[in-house]
């Protein structure tokens, strides 16, 4: 009699598997099988850094975890930390720092005999910019790259970590004054150094050269992980953990940025975007001040727009807390703010859900705004977070747009740090970065969701997919490749609208770049734009037409739009003409599967509040409470649970908890499953079931309950447990 072979699916990232199975070859073919999978198959949709080991008060429940460093933090080696956490049924990643970190023993000359502190970065006057004790920011040498790969990239992949996270890649931009870096300006240049300070010109050619040194380093240290990962049999998979673009410009900082999207060893990002970044201040209007959401709505678009045209991984960060020190309500309202915030990009679903719960859970902070006193995180605020981030464990992907005229984009490039300087260079100043922001947040403050779009992708198809406007200016940055001004040419001729702002007469115009070196002769770089679309080198304001598109020239710096009081109008009736109507609004909605993301800026076309109407459930409120009408006020967001999406409301199922679940198990008349979530916190449940119920068994000493008959919503409270809460309902 023959047997009939069974067919097994198994899909994973990369690809799908399949294996067929017979009685006399039934195991050896599914255990090849097995044994082939990437440890990317397994689900790594959340995850979380920390240098600790797993413990009650920080077991986040996210899919991974990236494990911080290869040293021993005080208590624990690597590979009992690692331990700790796989035991606990998480998978494991490592994650440290490219440019700093534990790396005393190559300072202090451990590793091979020679001190390397001349190897820190430094100001002019030759002051080290340190990150810690005896931790200082790190000039990339060819020496220390050497070092690093055999004492924190090697001994990882021998622990069995197949995912590597190297952090931001930074140089400040204050830096570049060590005798190591002379050393490198003199193999990259082939001329001596020149001390930055003096001229334009040596400003950019020490950024643009820190910006390459970290691009090297990165590309050296990913591309070893690779070889030796399968040298092991491993498919090891690198991400570069950075803040955005807009952020390193702002705090004067070099890194690479873009560029290593397009990077053959490099697997994707984290954006690491949180309260710290965003509230840096920026003008609008005439007022300097700090604008959170609206700057991680802007920095988390920067983000986003980098990787997708090359399809490269990118998880969202955002933290409960940021490194300041502040009060308890300050961290609250503004992690609603960026957590809103990047949601609002429907076409990523993958987070960091906190860095360094440790601190989080159990640090002390202050309790209001000027109090001395200090105290753990309160109740209230670590269930809301709970709950927030197992909403980001559920957050699916969607085709959904947020509510607004889409379009309209901002050009961007990585050349936007090298123009960065502590004081004015020859002229110079864009005081927070208000040449970037004068072109986006004048868009922004009146609800529409202006988009950036990166220069070192204008190669890729999908980079202008649904761009009808693009802003652009030089005032704050230059081409580094004269290929992108081809594109956009192109694009132009195709159909789009460009608008170009700027009076072009800063000092970096000037510097030695391919515009004006190797048979060209542009006094500015935009003259070679100009020149492609045949509009002459030097066009003044007003409207041009090539092919089926048009370029509208205003002579004015993007600053000016924002740094004086209602001086926003010609951009506007500039990107009015090219787009046609615009919808003005001062919210931004959307919905993704049964979420419903809403935000209110103030400074906007009106102080009217946004009233959402339906069956929701206040993720953004610890007590889970379930309300008819949101009104979100300007200045607030809302984060709500729509009772109404759900797909068989019939199927009993936890809609929104301050824990994650495991073990569930349904019948006609009962619903379990198990709980868990950090210890010292409160969990709180909303559960859809189909009935009233009868009976309610839980492991916890005490709970409450209450329940909703007209939505059929039962709320469920108790203590959390990391070892988990056992919970059945019957009806």
């Amino acid at each position: 009699m023959s047997i009939p072979l069974l067919t097994i699916n198994l899909a994973a990232e990369g690809g799908e598997f399949e294996a067929k199975w017979s009685r006399n070859r039934r195991w050896v073919v599914l255990l090849l099988l097995l044994l082939s999978l990437p440890m990317a198959a397994q689900r790594e949709k959340t995850t979380f850094q920390t240098s600790g080991q797993w413990k009650p008060t920080t077991d986040v429940r996210a899919d991974a975890v990236m494990v911080y460093g290869v040293n021993s933090n005080g208590q624990y080696s690597f590979s009992e930390r690692v331990r700790s956490w796989r035991e606990r049924g998480y998978t494991t990643h490592f994650m440290t720092g490219i440019a700093w970190g534990g790396y005393q023993d190559y300072f202090t000359g451990q590793w091979d005999g020679r001190q390397h502190l001349d190897e820190g970065q430094r100001d002019m006057h030759g002051d080290t910019i340190w990150h810690g004790q005896m931790v200082p920011y790190i000039v990339p040498t060819r020496n220390y790259l050497s070092y690093f790969k055999e004492k924190h990239i090697r001994p990882v992949i021998n622990e069995g970590i197949d995912a590597i996270f190297l952090e931001e890649p930074e140089f400040w931009a204050r830096g570049g004054y060590s005798e190591s870096f002379k050393r490198e300006w003199q193999e990259y240049y082939g001329f001596p150094w020149q001390p930055q300070h003096e001229s334009a010109e040596s400003t950019y050619l020490s950024n643009k050269l820190k910006y390459h040194l970290y691009y090297r380093a990165l590309d050296e240290a990913f591309s070893f992980a690779k070889a030796y990962g399968r040298e092991k049999g491993m498919n090891v998979r690198c991400y570069v953990p950075t803040h955005s673009l807009i952020n390193y410009a702002q705090w004067q900082i070099v890194s690479p940025e873009a560029s290593l999207a397009s990077m053959a060893s490099c697997d994707g990002y984290i954006a690491q975007v949180w309260t710290g970044t965003s509230r840096v201040p920026n003008y609008y209007n005439g007022r300097m001040r700090e604008r959170v959401f609206e700057t991680a709505f802007l920095e988390y678009g920067c983000m986003e727009s980098m990787t997708r045209p090359t399809g490269r991984k990118m998880f969202f960060l955002t933290d409960p807390i940021e490194d300041g020190v502040r009060d308890w309500d300050d961290y609250k309202r503004n992690y609603q703010a960026t957590f809103t915030a990047q949601l609002l990009y429907p076409q990523i679903a993958d987070y960091e859900v906190m860095p360094w719960p440790d601190r989080i859970y159990e640090r002390l902070y202050p309790v209001s705004a000027g109090s001395e006193e200090r105290a753990n995180i309160p109740r209230f605020y670590s269930t809301q977070m709970q709950v927030m981030v197992g909403a980001l464990g559920d957050m699916p992907l969607s085709a959904n747009r947020v509510s607004g005229s889409h379009g309209i984009s901002v050009l961007m490039a990585n050349s936007l740090m090298f123009q960065r300087s502590q004081e004015p260079v020859e002229g110079y100043d864009d005081p927070q970065l208000s040449n970037f922001f004068g072109l986006a947040m004048p868009l922004l403050k009146r609800g529409v969701p202006v988009g950036i779009t990166h220069m070192e992708n204008t190669g890729y198809g999908d980079t202008w997919k649904d761009i009808s406007v693009l802003l652009m200016t030089y005032s704050n940055m230059k081409p580094l490749d004269p290929k992108a001004h081809e594109d956009i040419a192109q694009w132009v001729h195709d159909g789009g609208h460009l608008i170009y702002c700027g009076r072009d007469d800063d000092a970096f115009q000037h510097v030695r770049e391919w515009w004006n070196q190797a048979g060209n002769h542009y006094q500015v770089p935009s003259a070679h734009l100009f020149s492609l679309m045949q509009m002459g080198e030097n066009p003044a304001d007003g409207i041009w037409h090539y092919g089926k598109g048009t370029v509208r020239v205003i002579r004015q710096d993007p600053k000016e739009f924002v740094m004086n009081a209602h001086a926003d109008s010609e951009l506007l009736n500039a990107v009015e003409d090219a787009y046609g109507q615009i919808e003005y609004k001062n919210s931004f909605v959307l919905e993704r599967g049964c979420y419903v993301l809403a935000a209110v800026v103030d400074e906007g076309v009106t102080d009217e509040p946004l009233i959402l109407t339906g069956n929701y459930i206040d993720l953004f409120d610890p007590a889970l409470p379930l309300v008819r009408h949101k009104v979100v006020n300007p200045g607030e967001q809302a984060f709500l649970f729509d009772i109404d999406k759900v797909a068989d409301r019939n199927v009993p199922q936890v809609l929104a908890a301050a824990s994650r679940q495991s073990d569930e198990t349904r019948t006609s008349r009962s619903y379990s499953f198990v709980a868990k979530s950090p210890s010292n916190t409160d969990n709180v449940m909303a559960i859809l079931l189909p009935k009233k119920p009868r009976k309610i068994t839980t492991d916890a000493a005490h709970y409450q309950s209450h329940w909703d008959r007209k939505e059929r919503v039962l709320h469920l409270q108790f203590e959390n447990s990391p070892e988990g809460i056992r919970v059945s309902i019957e009806w």
